[in-house]
């Protein structure tokens, strides 16, 4: 299954190590990074879960949860726990999906054979409080991922969702923004103020306070 930006995830019944959910009730109005690893006991894989772990003020702030998946068994999960805590400095803290049967790996399209198994690589999905699917990232397994630009990434969805801004290359919070296309320079400087036009479709706005 293709799931594109703007698709509502799909809903789906799993066994964690937090107990049994669905997902969408699990997620209960917050934003949720989805997030697949090939493999319980390996070396990145126990570092981006740790990672992971240690990131959970942060998704605290931003109302979002964590959740990760693979398809080893509820019971090799729970045995790895205490190294990802280990690594992480910080005890697991969010649920990791067992789906030795594949069901949710594959609606989720997270098992790519020209990767070399049957494991999932690893997949991200940042889905917004309505479910809505609104950003993902797709690394090879060798590469683990970067999870302050996962950071990043939401504190651009949550400030554009709220202001007619967009952010520019590289941006990071605090920085200015980029007043988006559909307002014209008369309505930004009438709504933000201080508004520099370096091109007709290009003008720089300090970023607002939300």
């Amino acid at each position: 299954m293709t799931i594109r930006l703007g698709d509502v995830a799909p809903d789906f019944k799993a066994e964690t190590t937090d107990g049994p959910i669905t997902f969408h009730d699990w997620k209960d109005g917050s934003w949720a990074v989805f997030f697949s690893h090939p493999a319980d006991f390996t070396p990145v894989c126990t570092t981006e879960l740790g990672r992971t772990a240690a990131l959970q003020g942060e998704f605290d702030k931003r109302n979002v949860k964590a959740i990760a998946i693979s398809v080893d068994p509820l019971e090799s999960h729970e045995a790895w726990a205490g190294d990802i805590g280990d690594v992480g400095g910080t005890d697991l803290n969010f649920p990791i999906i067992a789906d030795p049967e594949k069901t949710v790996s594959e609606l989720y399209d997270m098992i790519h054979p020209g990767e070399g198994d049957t494991s999932t690589v690893r997949s991200v999905f940042i889905i917004d409080p309505n479910n809505k699917v609104r950003l993902t990232l797709t690394y090879p397994k060798s590469v683990g991922r970067n999870f302050d630009e996962i950071v990043r990434v939401i504190d651009a969805l949550q400030l554009t969702d709220l202001v007619t801004v967009a952010t520019p290359a590289d941006w990071q919070p605090g920085e200015r923004v980029i007043v988006s296309p559909t307002i014209s320079t008369e309505d930004a400087i009438a709504k933000f103020g201080d508004v520099e036009e370096i091109k007709p479709y290009l003008r720089w706005t300090p970023q607002p306070q939300v």
